[in-house]
């Protein structure tokens, strides 16, 4: 059996009804928390836990997100040549978290079946699932103390919050 968890699943598809009308046009995974988009620290987050290839689930609906994380050689050839040194690193930044699938989920039929979406992309691998619109903070990263107690005991584990 693999013990290394390399692999997440982020589902990030749903219409964010609660947050209505602001997530009409908005994905509340773009929502910013302090200086950038909250599926971004979520992200992070598994990065730091050891996280390399992150499946993002996603509806044709948020293209916004995929933009996020993909490269935009016409924004970087401006800040380059308008000598935005902070800027460009910035975005490269985010550009190398991770390798960033996205798959399209055709029908929002709940978390479930966002999950099984990435099947193919997780095979017979330990994968972990993190929600693009929940940040966890704390002195321990969340997912990796999760990463930490599966390789111990090599049974799902899973968080809860009150």
């Amino acid at each position: 059996m693999n013990t290394k968890v390399s692999k997440a699943i982020i589902p990030a598809a749903g219409f964010g009804t609660r947050f209505l009308p602001l997530t009409k046009a908005q994905p509340k995974e773009m929502l910013p928390v302090v200086n950038k988009p909250t599926i971004q620290w979520v992200i992070e987050e598994a990065v730091d836990a050891g996280i390399t290839d992150i499946a993002v689930i996603i509806s044709e609906h948020k293209q916004s997100i995929q933009n996020h994380f993909t490269l935009d050689n016409k924004l970087e050839g401006v800040l380059l040549k308008a000598n935005k040194k902070e800027e460009l690193e910035k975005i490269q930044e985010v550009n190398k978290l991770a390798n960033i699938e996205f798959i399209i989920q055709k029908e929002q039929k709940g978390l479930g079946h966002a999950v099984l979406c990435a099947r193919d992309f997780i095979g017979d691998n330990p994968f972990t699932v993190l929600l693009g619109d929940t940040i966890c903070y704390g002195s321990l990263n969340c997912t990796k103390a999760l990463v930490e107690i599966f390789k111990k005991t090599k049974k799902s584990v899973f968080a809860v919050e009150e």
